[in-house]
């Protein structure tokens, strides 16, 4: 099950997606409306300890899902499983499994990657979109292939898409030492120990590094325009999503928006800034109930 490194009491769930169990972590009234959260690399749904409590104290029903290749139940072998179109289809399938028609969608870093793709591709399925950090994929790609900034900053992707075992033996070297750092200090400390045990375990790390080996050449995430009600929430000091790609994601949400930069911050944002992120979060939901 999905392991709880926070002091909030949360209820512990399996959804059942195909032949795949997925672990997952809820809070909040049966009866509220349906928020699914989906985390990013390299974390599972406890990045989202900070932020359950506050949905549930709105009344919201909360799940955060271990999404494919970090729930032990759901790591199929091809990379081509990790595909996001498949992804795409397992959010769609959390929210199935609890009841939800239209639901709104909170996402982190390659969560956010997922939720754009599934609020182009599916725009009458929610009710609203939350991306912290993520730029749109086109916005992000365009920069990338400028060969500039935003280039230079994904070089750890190019790493991890060496083929072989090169990066998950550079992430784990040293005890972990290069997926530590990753963190920045920005994540508490008992769950970045919690995090590289459990991806430390037979096939965790690869499986969760074929999230971004299944793309194409190019890194393209298939992400069209988006007509969905969206706040994006991105940290100036991001180190691997650059402002260029922030800024213009505006260009591709056609439906009501709101763009929130958040001074001083990193990447890290549900565990860094709970205190910023959460009373935006419920006030964006709050306008689209």
């Amino acid at each position: 099950m999905a392991t709880d490194t926070s002091p909030h009491p949360f209820e512990r769930l399996e959804i059942r997606v195909g032949p795949y169990t997925y672990d997952a972590l809820a809070a909040g009234p049966a009866d509220g409306e349906f928020v699914l959260l989906l985390h990013g690399w390299p974390e599972f749904a406890d990045s989202w300890s900070e932020v359950l409590p506050a949905l549930a104290a709105a009344g919201y029903r909360a799940v955060a899902v271990d999404q494919r290749g970090y729930s032990p139940g759901a790591r199929p072998a091809q990379v081509t499983d990790y595909a996001v179109p498949e992804l795409v289809a397992d959010a769609l399938a959390f929210a199935d499994s609890q009841g939800a028609g239209r639901f709104h969608l909170v996402s982190h870093d390659w969560g956010g990657m997922v939720a754009w793709a599934l609020a182009a591709a599916h725009p009458a399925r929610l009710k609203s979109l939350t991306v912290l950090a993520t730029p749109h994929p086109a916005a992000l790609g365009h920069e990338a292939a400028k060969g500039t900034d935003q280039y230079n900053r994904q070089e750890y992707i190019r790493l991890f898409r060496t083929p072989g075992d090169v990066a998950e033996q550079t992430l784990l070297a040293d005890g972990a030492a290069w997926l530590r750092a990753a963190y920045g200090g920005k994540v508490p400390a008992p769950l970045v120990d919690a995090n590289i045990r459990r991806l430390s375990e037979p096939g965790a790390l690869t499986a969760t590094l074929n999230w971004y080996r299944a793309p194409g050449k190019t890194l393209a995430v298939p992400a069209g325009r988006i007509s969905v009600p969206t706040l994006y929430m991105w940290g100036s000091e991001d180190i691997a999503l650059g402002r260029a790609a922030a800024e213009a994601t505006g260009e591709w949400v056609d439906g009501p928006y709101h763009f929130e930069v958040l001074e001083g911050v990193s990447h890290w944002l549900p565990e860094e800034v709970p205190d910023q992120v959460n009373p935006a979060i419920v006030e964006h939901l709050g306008r689209y109930n």
